[in-house]
């Protein structure tokens, strides 16, 4: 045997450098962890976007919404929260807090306003040899649908109480609760089709109606919400003294129609979340309405009627008034940042600044409350958000902030 072969071979390995060892078991364990750490994010999904899952052929599209709505899954009974990339298939069920609100477009191109505080089902979504078919249920708040040009072979169907009212083509309707078995039609445009104990009434623009059990109300005039006076929209109120102010607050009749009382809301928040109102006075029979004491600060109201035919109107859109000291240039300052990210891109963010200031990043905007904390809805791509803080005086404070960890970066 050839010992001095394998000597030779011996004393080569002996002499190879020790750094270049380390390096040999370093690349090894570099390679490893890199296998390891794939194979861990593929199992938990970390390379999927949000809901990266087959898609159902005819699902609904969310195309906008604000504030917390969650979605409960037919198929799975799991809740989620809704993101941008958010879809709603057949069965679904589509729930609104009360700062909630969401836009669905259906697949035959009608458009669902869920308003806050409401419960939606969506009974069917198929397009089935050739034709279309929506049907969707109100269980509990309200629900706006506009439609545009339907084909003869679609169907756009919402079921309100034991009712089933099928939307026509250009179509602008609301269907709202008030009860387990009852409910409100307003028919503002188009008409709708209302079949309900057996019996089918067309529903036609301008006209209302009640669900009662197996029961249709007459069909009436469809009135407008009461028409705003004072405070006037966006309106500046100096609190000269330091000590609150007085405001006086009026409204006109809808359309002219005398009605038989009126039901005011005024709140600190533009969505009237139950903590944010300050006033809730229904069974008024004047068009004007005072309250002292108010401290500087953001505030909305809002008003709607009830006619001598039991008809209750729409709430008016609200209308915002701010508080402010007699105070000159003031140095705008914002504490407290806080970053929620959703996923697909959208985030919440929250803060304190001075009461009633107006908040604006990536082309929305918000208000400061009387207690000066806000919340901002924002969609970006960005890993940054320029958020801008300003008053109607002209004062105005900007700061770059971190989506990703909530940190104020730096002013502007």
């Amino acid at each position: 045997m050839d010992d001095n072969k394998y000597r030779k071979f011996y004393v080569e390995w002996w002499h190879i450098r020790k750094s270049t060892i380390y390096g040999l078991i370093a690349i090894v364990l570099l390679g490893g962890l890199i296998i390891f750490g794939s194979w861990y994010a593929s199992k938990n999904n970390w390379f999927l976007a949000d809901e990266a899952v087959d898609i159902p052929k005819d699902a609904a599209k969310i195309v906008s919404f604000e504030g917390e709505v969650r979605i409960t899954r037919a198929s799975t009974r799991e809740t989620i929260i809704v993101t941008k990339s958010t879809w709603v298939a057949a069965g679904d069920t589509i729930q609104t807090q009360a700062d909630g609100r969401a836009i669905i477009q259906m697949i035959d191109g009608s458009v669902y306003s869920v308003r806050p505080n409401s419960t939606v089902v969506v009974r069917d979504t198929n397009s089935l040899f050739g034709g279309k078919n929506v049907r969707v249920r109100v269980d509990d708040g309200q629900l706006n649908v506009r439609t545009g040009d339907q084909p003869a072979d679609t169907n756009n169907i919402v079921e309100l109480g034991e009712s089933e009212n099928q939307l026509q083509s250009k179509t602008d309707a609301s269907f709202s609760t008030n009860g387990p078995d009852g409910g409100e039609i307003r028919i503002s445009r188009g008409g709708v089709e209302t079949t309900l104990g057996g019996e089918t009434t067309t529903l036609n623009e301008n006209e209302f109606a009640t669900v009662n059990g197996s029961k249709l109300s007459a069909r009436e005039r469809l009135l407008a919400p009461p028409r705003l006076s004072s405070p006037a929209n966006s309106e500046q109120i100096v609190d000269s003294t330091g000590g609150g102010v007085t405001v006086n607050f009026s409204w006109l009749d809808p359309d002219g129609n005398p009605a038989a009382s009126f039901y005011i809301q005024i709140a600190k928040s533009s969505t009237f979340v139950p903590d944010s109102i300050m006033v809730d006075r229904s069974g008024m029979a004047a068009r004007d309405f005072r309250l002292t004491g108010l401290s500087p600060g953001a505030y909305y109201w809002r008003v709607k009627a009830t006619a001598r035919s039991g008809q209750t109107t729409n709430w008016s859109d609200p209308s915002r008034f701010i508080i402010v000291r007699n105070s000159g240039n003031i140095a705008i300052d914002a504490t407290e940042w806080k970053v929620e990210g959703v996923g697909g891109g959208i985030y919440f963010i929250s803060g304190r600044t001075q009461p009633g200031m107006t908040v604006r990043a990536a082309a929305r905007e918000t208000f400061a409350a009387s207690d000066g904390t806000f919340k901002l809805q924002i969609n970006s791509v960005s890993t940054e958000a320029n958020v801008e803080i300003g008053d109607d005086r002209g004062n105005r404070g900007g700061f770059v902030i971190s989506l990703r960890s909530g940190n104020l970066l730096r002013r502007y």
